[in-house]
């Protein structure tokens, strides 16, 4: 799949830049592909050294976790759920408690956290896998969930929203919250036919209904909170929860007479050879991204949609924002650039610029994700991996669309 995807991605990229110089007189498309091949070279470099820190130090923290037995209580609380939708995850293995932090940090915005701990999740899914290439039934659901991206607290957005200068940078928490968990939902239920998981069996409904219930009576006080109100509470819990768990990780360590900085090398070194090996997938993966977005294939792309829009004369507001949700699949600093430009154009607080925002907070990088969790462990071979993930990131923009017509149109 990975390697029809790649391929797929120069020869559309060669289609559209050919159409644009025979039929638009546009010669100079081949010298920015060209130059974004290798400006996408320089730019992964550019990002594994920001991964290179970033791994070090919460490959680090989770090495003391693992001592400390944090990771393996996580894994026994959960065990019973697992045992339902990962059936060849043994009970008790130490990367049912790792995705249940990852998942955790995810949910708070924590990036910089939840990256490290889900390639540590998935080198030990790695582990159990029988094929050193091909994703396992419990990696793709892992893959698929992170893909999805259930984000509770979008403090990213907010602080994009500020900078713009918008008067209620929390505007579109609301809308954020019920589009990323139609993303979660679409992605869970895709992979769980495909695999044929039990979602309604007794023990699964004993875990995700009290979860889905929290998660209403987390949004009914939000929604009582004021924006100030709410702002502030969103920068405290995101700040306040990744130091506590790092707190949490030390103290436990100490409180098992771990030695905590010996153990922290230990993780750390580990952080450092799996940055390492990631150079090659990430200059595979952005460098075809980078040669479709200077080709114009996501140009003609939008160009279609608007006029299909138009014909069946259907409101097109939408439109405006798609670029955001186009190239959102394919790289995450492309799609924030793409948030900002809208919101400069069209207004901060546009209906453009809205929907732009919540389809950046209810949806992730599909494909960087792709490279990176896979890359990690050596996956060539994604299964069904790309076509779930997709299909959760396509209902997270429909229902963007759906919930900012319902708040704001």
């Amino acid at each position: 799949m990975l390697n029809a995807l790649w391929l797929g991605f120069f020869v559309m990229a060669a289609a559209a830049a050919l159409a644009q110089w025979l039929l638009g007189g546009n010669a100079e498309v081949f010298a920015a592909m060209v130059q974004a091949l290798f400006g996408m070279a320089r730019l992964s470099v550019e990002v594994m050294v920001l991964l290179f820190g970033t791994l070090t130090l919460w490959l680090g923290f989770l090495r003391i976790a693992e001592e400390a037995g944090i990771v393996q209580t996580l894994a026994r609380w959960l065990a019973p759920l697992f045992a339902q939708l990962m059936p060849d995850v043994p009970r008790g293995h130490p990367a049912l408690g790792l995705m249940t932090l990852n998942f955790a940090a995810n949910g708070l915005g924590l990036d910089n956290a939840a990256t490290p701990i889900g390639l540590k999740a998935m080198r030990a899914l790695q582990e159990l896998n029988p094929s050193a290439t091909s994703a396992s039934n419990a990696q793709i659901l892992f893959l698929v969930l992170n893909a999805s991206s259930l984000t509770l607290l979008p403090v990213s957005i907010f602080m994009y929203r500020l900078q713009q200068g918008a008067a209620d940078p929390t505007l579109v928490f609301l809308p954020i919250l019920l589009a990323t968990s139609a993303s979660t939902l679409v992605g869970l239920v895709s992979v769980a036919i495909v695999q044929r998981l039990p979602l309604f069996s007794p023990v699964v409904l004993a875990y995700l209904l009290p979860l889905a219930l929290g998660l209403a009576a987390f949004m009914a006080l939000l929604v009582s909170l004021s924006s100030a109100a709410l702002a502030s509470l969103s920068g405290l819990l995101g700040n306040l929860s990744l130091f506590g768990v790092v707190l949490l990780f030390l103290l436990v360590g100490a409180w098992k007479k771990i030695a905590v900085y010996d153990s922290f090398i230990a993780g750390a070194k580990e952080g450092f050879a799996v940055a390492r090996d990631l150079l090659p997938y990430l200059v595979a993966m952005l460098c075809a991204i980078g040669v479709l977005r200077a080709s114009g294939a996501l140009d003609y792309a939008l160009d279609g949609i608007r006029y299909l829009v138009a014909a069946a004369g259907v409101d097109g507001r939408f439109v405006d924002a798609l670029p955001t949700a186009l190239v959102k699949p394919f790289s995450g600093s492309a799609a924030r650039a793409m948030l900002i430009e809208t919101m400069q154009n069209h207004g901060v607080d546009s209906f453009p610029a809205l929907l732009a925002a919540t389809v950046q907070g209810s949806t992730e990088t599909t494909f960087y994700v792709l490279a990176v969790y896979f890359g990690a462990v050596g996956i060539q071979r994604a299964r069904h991996a790309v076509p779930c993930a997709l299909l959760a990131e396509l209902a997270g923009v429909l229902a963007s669309i759906a919930v900012c017509y319902w708040f704001f149109g």
